[in-house]
């Protein structure tokens, strides 16, 4: 199969620091295997999303130089699609209702891990219920930059569809990782537990299983992961060379100092070039605010 990665922010704010490291590196593992470079906005949850981010978005991977290949997949388009194969689920017998909130987890046993209640105690029809899948164990998995992964308790019953009427992330990247034949995951480590998740769907469904590598988590002063919520700065379009160099150096890769001069379009070459993704390191420290 041709080598076909992606990368699928989320409309909830500009692209960060963070959100770069994870576009660069997903563009340029593409670009080195002569690989198509996918562009997916994850638009499934409307009270989150920030007006204007999206054409934010494309405006920054423009200004980067990172050019996908394509037409752009908006999630919020796909509804109809998502809500064929669930119901597929649903008549294979692999899904049922759950009307649990957080809070109910909290109160029965003190986590929020899913304690499979409702798989023996169905709630009543008229009931605002979610729409959980069977899970009966973990799987492991081998991470280009993380290695072996191998979790410690079996996959929770995860939600496909939520009790406020939204599809699930889990649900909708599977599918949509399948229909456009990716074959390569280049993303944060914060999304490795969500690794088994959808590899458990992709066998439900009889998927392809992508390769997944795992980058490392850039973090603020306080340790926090730097993210919308957190508050990250958005990039400055302005700095497009500086802030790719930068990246290139967190994500273990050594770029010669003569880059410092070159354009965004050359930094890219020389980094696709010689591009190393053994060369990533599984964790990193912090890094300062002003990225």
């Amino acid at each position: 199969m041709v080598y076909t990665g992606r990368f699928a922010p989320s409309p909830t704010g500009p692209l960060h620091f963070g959100s770069l490291l994870a576009a660069l590196a997903s563009y340029l593992d593409a670009r080195a295997h002569n690989g198509h470079w996918l562009l997916r906005i994850e638009d499934l949850d409307p009270p989150r999303e920030v007006a204007g981010a999206t054409d934010s978005i494309l405006r920054s991977l423009e200004q980067f130089g990172l050019t996908w290949d394509g037409e752009v997949i908006r999630q919020s388009h796909r509804h109809a699609i998502y809500n064929d194969i669930l119901t597929q689920l649903t008549e294979y017998g692999a899904t049922y209702r759950c009307s649990c909130s957080r809070q109910t987890l909290l109160k029965r046993s003190g986590d929020t891990f899913y304690d499979g209640y409702c798989r023996n105690h169905p709630p009543p029809q008229d009931a605002q219920c979610a729409i959980r899948v069977h899970c009966e164990q973990d799987y492991p998995f081998d991470d280009r930059i993380q290695g072996a992964q191998q979790f410690s308790h079996r996959t929770e019953d995860f939600t496909l569809f939520r009790r406020d009427g939204l599809f699930a992330y889990q649900l909708a990247v599977t599918i949509d990782d399948a229909q456009q034949q990716i074959t390569h995951i280049v993303r944060g480590s914060d999304l490795l537990d969500s690794t088994p998740k959808q590899i458990h769907l992709q066998r439900l469904l009889g998927y392809h299983q992508p390769a997944y590598a795992h980058i490392p988590v850039a973090t603020n002063t306080l340790g926090q992961k730097l993210s919308k919520q957190n508050f990250a700065p958005a990039l400055d379009d302005n700095q497009a060379r500086q802030l790719i160099i930068r990246a290139l150096k967190f994500l273990g890769q050594q770029p010669p100092t003569e880059l410092a001069d070159s354009s965004v379009e050359e930094c890219l070459i020389w980094a696709t070039h010689h591009w190393d993704i053994t060369a990533i390191p599984k964790t990193t420290g912090f890094i300062l605010e002003e990225c």
